[in-house]
């Protein structure tokens, strides 16, 4: 089983960023595949995105900022985040969080 989540704070108001849509695709292909949805939950994580199992590849979460932005009703920069990544092997954990502001993001490989 390979696992993916993602956990979303809002810098910018000190809390989680609930309500995030969060698409999983694959990019190892000819073009982006759709994977997985999910939106964040009241602590602004997603427990788990996509199938149970990833074969080793490329893949991206995409985090549609321009929603959660209007739903806080604050101007953002970003209308979307969009964080590549590498699984380079079935059974692990990839854990991906994002931390958020109107004007700016930033992200690890988390655990």
């Amino acid at each position: 089983m390979t696992q993916i989540t993602t956990h979303v704070l809002d810098t910018a108001r000190g809390a989680p960023a609930a309500g995030v849509p969060v698409r999983l695709e694959s990019v190892s292909g000819a073009g982006p595949d759709e994977i997985g949805r999910a939106s964040t939950d009241a602590d602004g994580r997603v427990g788990d995105i996509g199938p149970e199992r990833l074969p080793p590849g490329t893949y991206r979460l995409v985090f549609d900022t321009a929603r959660y932005f209007a739903q806080q009703r604050t101007a953002g920069f970003f209308p979307e985040v969009v964080v590549t990544f590498t699984v380079d092997g079935e059974g692990q954990h990839y854990h991906v969080p994002l931390l958020l502001s109107p004007f700016g993001y930033a992200t690890y490989r988390g655990s």
